[in-house]
């Protein structure tokens, strides 16, 4: 089911896109209608059914006078050719990048925002990446995922960090400036009420980790959604202290996952959340890639997990929005969820083999600790670059 939720204030409206099937046909339908311009961003990329629809649509538009920027993170388009947006190129109102081309300084650093920007008037974002995958209903067929479209004047911030990511995209000596630096763009759009939330590649400030501390201090219900999950333990003590202060916490986590490892090491989490008061849920029917937190009246959607890579060392969009009657649209979304998950309880933690508990111990290590150092000496030493 789809939902279309007007903000209280005058100057925002959403559509929440509740499958990936809609959020995507949503953004193939506003390309179709784009008058002026189109910016897409992409982690994959694949040469499906889907993706070649979104470059016919990308083509169309071009070929009407729209201009159409495209960037495509280069790890997750890899598997397609070097001419695959050719005929796109060629249009003179056509561009496209590949984000960061692997290579040994800076492989790790990766474009994983998903977002789309029409006319400067409309946005979308959301987890899903141009793949049959995400081309689905999430119970059925394809993996759970969806995401929002936003109309009104927020539009602008997330077209100039678009802007930012292109051109910065193919340099040949690439740079991860300090999230400090970055965030100190003015903000355009002055209503308080919704907020982007541009992460980069870095260890300082953070605006998705402060935010959701700031809001997690008078939570009294907290709702996350997310595909990967291993915070930092400054989080884990957000979420323990609110439920200790009688906040209701529940968490939505994948039964299945295209990434083992990180469900493993998610796994070795379980007791501690349990003991801490906090409900888990693993969802059943189809691998889960969503990304929501809803605390109280305020929603978070879009390409970010709470784990280390999301939150540390990938390129990142959240949309933060105080809305009571999107925050109801989304709840009712989670106990959608609820209903086809399975409880994890402390007898199903610990009814697994020996072995299977030492692997998650060694998968969280791998991911929590391994991964961020490796990524954090990377960071320093691009910084020290002349």
């Amino acid at each position: 089911m789809d939902d279309t939720t007007t903000s209280a204030c005058a100057t925002h409206r959403f559509e929440w896109h509740s499958t990936g099937f809609a959020l995507l046909e949503a953004k193939l339908a506003a390309i179709a209608q784009a008058k002026s311009t189109v910016r897409m961003e992409t982690y994959i990329y694949t040469d499906e059914e889907i993706g070649r629809r979104f470059r016919t649509a990308l083509i169309d538009a071009a070929r009407r006078g729209v201009q159409v920027w495209l960037l495509v993170d280069a790890l997750g388009g890899m598997d397609l050719s070097d001419d695959y947006f050719n005929e796109l190129t060629a249009q003179p109102t056509g561009a496209m990048k590949w984000f960061n081309k692997p290579s040994l300084g800076s492989w790790a650093f990766r474009d994983h925002r998903k977002l789309l920007v029409i006319d400067s008037e409309t946005a979308f974002v959301g987890g899903c990446n141009i793949a049959e995958d995400y081309h689905g209903n999430g119970v059925t067929r394809g993996w759970r995922d969806g995401g929002l479209r936003i109309d009104g004047p927020v539009t602008v911030e997330l077209e100039a960090e678009f802007d930012q990511q292109f051109e910065s995209a193919d340099q040949k000596q690439w740079r991860v400036l300090k999230n400090k630096k970055q965030q100190t763009r003015k903000r355009r759009c002055q209503n308080p009420a919704i907020r982007p939330l541009f992460i980069h590649p870095g260890y300082g400030d953070n605006p998705l980790r402060d935010a959701v501390r700031n809001d997690l201090k008078t939570a009294r219900d907290i709702a996350v959604t997310s595909a990967y999950f291993l915070p930092t333990g400054g989080f884990l003590e957000q979420f323990t202290d609110a439920v200790q202060r009688g906040a209701r916490m529940r968490l939505m986590l994948g039964g299945k996952s295209d990434v083992k490892l990180m469900q493993r090491a998610t796994q070795a989490m379980y007791s501690r959340l349990l003991r801490a008061g906090i409900e888990v849920f693993e969802y059943q029917p189809q691998i889960l890639h969503a990304k929501m937190l809803i605390i109280d009246d305020v929603v978070y959607v879009g390409s970010s997990n709470l784990d280390p890579r999301s939150l540390r060392i990938n390129f990142e969009i959240m949309i933060r929005v105080r809305d009571p009657a999107l925050a109801a649209r989304a709840r009712q979304q989670f106990d959608e969820d609820v209903k086809r998950a399975a409880m994890v309880t402390p007898e199903s933690v610990w009814d697994v083999p020996w072995w299977e508990l030492i692997a998650q111990r060694v998968a969280r290590w791998i991911l929590g600790r391994v991964d961020p150092r490796v990524s954090e000496n990377m960071l320093r030493r691009m910084q020290r670059r002349p």
